[in-house]
């Protein structure tokens, strides 16, 4: 079985709490880096890095939050009534906001060198980002294109968008096979941006596969909220792990 423990990350602002889920069986593993939704590391994420690690990968999963202090920072209880989950993006929104390309570029660093240097991970890794967290993937991939071989975002937001830093204009430095799967009627990614992020992909040359996923809401794939979806969440898991087989081993 996996082994979940807690662990530090020595970031340039401060060190950052994670989740660290460890394959079991001798390694080296391939090590994946998850970047969580808005509402942090917990119970949902541990679930989901140890459906990774039965499968042969090292996951961390770091708290993007680690500047308001270690997680959790806020009473997730009520994520299941909507209304309570609603209310969270009060205090939720401006930190979303405050986390600047500039701030997440120096986290992305901290949290792949502290996977990498690992004793039982062994790279390239893979990456994968849910809601918010899918726009720090990509960037993470485009950040460290010969240290990331596998990058995903599912349910994700404004991955291309008229900013000057839009994360679909960094496509032109991937080198991992990039997966997107949005959800039906996102207005954070509405058919247009999941078109537009689409075509800037294939200019660059990028193996990609971007997909909406029909029916879906935002948030599918976490189990302790409303919004989610057991069918959306599993084919979520063979994209995901698909994608992982194809680029990482495991």
């Amino acid at each position: 079985m996996p082994t979940t423990s807690t662990v530090d990350v020595s970031t340039p602002d401060g060190t950052a709490d994670a989740i660290l889920v460890t394959a079991d069986g001798p390694g080296p593993h391939p090590g994946v880096l998850l970047y969580m939704d808005a509402f942090g590391p917990r119970p949902r994420l541990a679930e989901m890095a140890g459906r990774m690690a039965e499968q042969g990968y090292t996951v961390l999963v770091p708290n993007v939050f680690h500047r308001h202090g270690r997680a959790p920072l806020l009473d997730l209880s009520g994520l299941a009534d909507p209304d309570q989950r609603h209310a969270l993006f009060g205090t939720l929104g401006p930190w979303i906001r405050e986390l600047t390309p500039t701030m997440l570029a120096s986290d992305n660093a901290a949290y792949l060198d502290h996977l990498l240097a690992l004793d039982d991970v062994t790279g390239p890794v893979g990456v994968v980002g849910y809601c918010f967290g899918g726009a720090a993937a990509l960037r993470s991939a485009a950040q460290r294109p010969e240290d990331v071989a596998a990058v995903a975002a599912f349910h994700p937001a404004r991955l291309a968008t008229d900013d000057p830093d839009s994360p679909h204009l960094l496509a032109d430095r991937f080198r991992a096979e990039v997966y997107v799967g949005s959800a039906d009627q996102d207005p954070g990614m509405p058919p247009e941006m999941q078109q537009r992020l689409d075509d800037a992909l294939t200019a660059a040359g990028v193996e990609h596969t971007c997909e909406q996923y029909d029916g879906a809401l935002h948030g599918w794939t976490m189990a302790d909220t409303h919004v989610y979806d057991e069918a959306a969440t599993e084919r979520h898991w063979d994209a995901l792990l698909g994608l992982f087989a194809r680029r990482l081993g495991g």
